[in-house]
């Protein structure tokens, strides 16, 4: 889905790369970048790199090797769990209003939908879902995907609501706030929060409160249709095959949405400065929760403990991964270094036959712009 395990890609960018510096000939991210695409096997990347002022946008290799169309900045393509932190800040929004509590249950918010056996829906509350604690998981059935990975069918519609029903017909990982890990159903149900509350489609709630706002024009919330629209990455498994075209309606709330690498680090920049929060939901919006010695969840945020010369960095912002597409979304804390980098390649059938999703980290990079 938008990330399929617990800290999935950042377990691949901190994990699997040896630590190191990219070349310094003369610019270090553009050399990492670079090297992902000549030697670490992208077909293509995308990004952008913030230090202080000064902004720099660029491609490396081919948004599509079939055209030999070259990448750039202005290429669309998925942001997979990337979406989360836009969902997350509607409901945080909402919360400010006093529209809701974070401390509201799914029980009060969404009666008898997560009312199975073995689950607690009057104890599983809003603020677990944000941060990953509720216990609800992503559906266990190994055969989910077969439609779109083993039939073929790349326009197969998958509802939020069956994704829903699906995950609580096995056992919950664990009892609600007493553990962690990563669940998309979590997002799918604060989708149909925001959307009982605001009596309104989540994505003209993500519009009119963030998009607008913050003139993000080239960013989308497909529902069901498999195609990208306009200029962007073709994205790819390992083995070469195309898997651009492919329905995002089982990812909803949880990793549906498009954007490019501009319109994703102006959201993060403003949410991260608080310029979309009042300061108590900004703090619950920076409220831990480690998951392991890579990093913590916050409300829709994560951060990562970047190994840097002379010492670990926290940053904080997001990763996603969905089928052909990876990026990393993130800041140094006081938000006077970013990055947001794409790239096209994540094999999702890897992923769930626990192999290589990625042909390579892309630690490097990332390293290059935040250390």
């Amino acid at each position: 889905m938008g990330k399929l395990a617990a800290g999935a890609l950042a377990g691949v960018l901190l994990a699997s790369a040896a630590a190191g510096t990219a070349a310094a000939a003369g610019d270090p991210v553009r050399a990492a970048v670079g090297d992902l695409v000549a030697e670490g096997g992208f077909p293509g990347a995308v990004v952008e790199v913030r230090n202080g002022e000064a902004v720099s946008r660029f491609g490396a290799g081919h948004a599509n090797p079939g055209t030999r169309e070259l990448a750039g900045p202005h290429h669309r393509f998925r942001i997979a769990s990337n979406t989360k932190a836009f969902v997350a800040a509607v409901v945080l929004q909402l919360a400010g209003e006093g529209a809701l509590s974070l401390d509201d249950t799914i029980e009060r918010r969404l009666p008898g939908v997560v009312r199975v056996p073995d689950y607690q829906p009057e104890k599983i509350t809003l603020r677990m879902l944000l941060n990953h604690t509720s216990g609800v998981h992503d559906p266990l059935d190994p055969h989910f995907f077969d439609p779109y990975l083993v039939r073929g069918d790349r326009a197969h519609i998958i509802t939020p609501a069956e994704v829903i029903r699906r995950s609580i017909a096995d056992r919950p990982s664990f009892a609600p706030g007493t553990g962690v890990q990563y669940s998309n159903t979590g997002y799918l149900l604060l989708g149909k929060v925001i959307e009982k509350v605001t009596r309104n489609d989540v994505r003209a709630e993500i519009q009119r409160r963030i998009l607008g706002p913050l003139g993000i024009g080239h960013t989308s919330f497909p529902l069901w249709s498999p195609f990208l629209r306009g200029p962007h990455l073709h994205g790819y498994d390992m083995s070469g095959k195309d898997m651009t075209v492919f329905s995002p309606s089982y990812d909803w709330t949880a990793g549906a949405m498009v954007s490019t690498v501009d319109d994703l680090a102006t959201f993060h920049r403003a949410l991260l400065a608080g310029r979309l929060l009042e300061p108590a939901q900004q703090a619950e919006l920076k409220r831990l929760v480690p998951y392991s010695k890579f990093g913590s969840y916050g409300a829709g945020v994560e951060t990562l403990n970047l190994p840097c010369d002379g010492g670990t960095k926290t940053v904080w912002g997001n990763t996603g991964a969905g089928p052909g597409f990876s990026s990393v979304s993130m800041s140094t804390a006081d938000g006077a270094k970013q990055i947001v980098l794409a790239l096209n390649v994540y094999d999702l059938a890897n992923e769930l036959a626990h192999k290589d999703a990625l042909p390579s980290s892309p630690l490097l990079a990332v390293k290059a712009a935040l250390c």
